[in-house]
C-alpha cells in the first residue's frame, strides 16, 4: 500500500510546479502582445527594403553588382537564433536540428542558448537585440561579402506561423537573388546612379532582415513558451487529480486497517 506521507509530500512538490508554470505562462501572455506588434512593424519594413531591392536588382546597371554575383564558392555564415533561456517546448532544439544541416557553416549566434552551443566572437541576446547590433554585423557582412570572404549568408530563425505552430527556416540573404527582381512598372529616377543606391541600400537591407528574423524569432519564443506551460500546467493538474485519488485511498485503506485491528483485538 502507499505510504501516505510520501504521497502527500508528492502532491505538495507538484502543486509547487505548477504555480511555477502557472507563472511563467502568465509571463509569457504578458509579453505576446508587445513581441507580435515589434514584430509586424520590423517585417513590415524587412518588406518594404526587400522591394526596393527587387527593383534595383533588375535594373540593368545593377546586373554586374557584386552583390548579385552568384556561384561564388567560399564559406557559408549562418546567422542561428534560439532563445535567452528554456522551458519553450521543442523551440531551440527545432533550431539545433536545422543547424546540423550546415556542419561547414560559420556560425554568428542570437541567444543565450545559441552562444552556449556554438560559441562566437561576441554575445547578443535574443530579448535584449537592437537596431544597433543588427547594423554593426550587417555592416561587418557587407564588407566581408564585398572582399570575397564568404560566398553566402543566411539566417537560421524560427517563422511565426500562428500562436499554435512555428518553424524553423532558413532565408538567404546574399547575394542577392536575381530571380526576385522586378520592374516596379513606373520610371523612377536613381540618384547619383542605380549602382550607388544599391550599393548604400544593401546594408540597410541586410540590417532590416536580421531585426525582422530576430523578431520574429523571439516572438516565436514567447508563443512556444505560453503553449509549453500551459500543457505542463494541465499535465501537473491531472497529475495531482491521480495522486488525490491514491492518497485518499491510501489513508482509507489505512483507517479502515486500524479498525480492523482494534475490533479484532476488543474481540480476543
Amino acid at each position: 500500500m502507499p505510504d501516505t506521507k510520501q504521497l502527500r509530500n508528492r502532491i505538495r512538490s507538484v502543486n509547487s510546479t505548477l504555480h511555477l508554470t502557472h507563472a511563467m505562462e502568465l509571463v509569457a501572455a504578458s509579453k505576446i502582445k508587445k513581441a507580435s506588434e515589434r514584430m509586424t512593424g520590423s517585417n513590415e519594413y524587412a518588406c518594404a527594403a526587400a522591394e526596393a531591392m527587387a527593383v534595383l536588382a533588375a535594373c540593368p546597371a545593377c546586373e554586374k553588382s557584386p552583390y548579385l554575383r552568384s556561384g561564388m564558392s567560399g564559406e557559408t555564415r549562418l546567422m542561428v537564433i534560439a532563445g535567452d533561456r528554456g522551458m519553450a517546448g521543442g523551440y531551440n532544439a527545432n533550431i539545433y536540428r536545422l543547424a546540423r544541416e550546415y556542419p561547414d557553416a560559420k556560425i554568428i549566434p542570437v541567444g543565450k542558448r545559441a552562444y552556449e552551443r556554438f560559441g562566437g566572437d561576441a554575445f547578443y541576446g535574443a530579448e535584449a537585440f537592437s537596431t544597433a547590433n543588427a547594423r554593426k554585423i550587417a555592416e561587418k557582412l557587407c564588407g566581408d561579402f564585398l572582399e570575397g570572404a564568404f560566398g553566402r549568408f543566411g539566417i537560421l530563425y524560427t517563422r511565426y506561423i500562428s500562436m499554435m505552430q512555428q518553424e524553423a527556416s532558413v532565408r538567404w540573404i546574399l547575394p542577392l537573388d536575381k530571380r526576385e527582381a522586378r520592374s516596379s512598372g513606373k520610371d523612377i529616377v536613381f540618384e547619383p546612379d542605380e549602382v550607388y543606391v544599391m550599393s548604400s541600400l544593401v546594408p540597410e537591407y541586410v540590417t532590416g532582415m536580421i531585426m525582422a528574423s530576430v523578431r520574429e524569432s523571439f516572438a516565436s519564443e514567447v508563443a512556444a513558451r505560453r503553449m509549453a506551460m500551459d500543457s505542463a500546467g494541465k499535465n501537473a493538474r491531472q497529475m495531482i487529480d491521480d495522486l488525490t485519488i491514491k492518497y485518499n485511498r491510501a489513508r482509507q485503506g489505512a483507517i479502515t486497517q486500524e479498525i480492523t485491528e482494534i475490533v479484532a483485538g476488543s474481540g480476543s
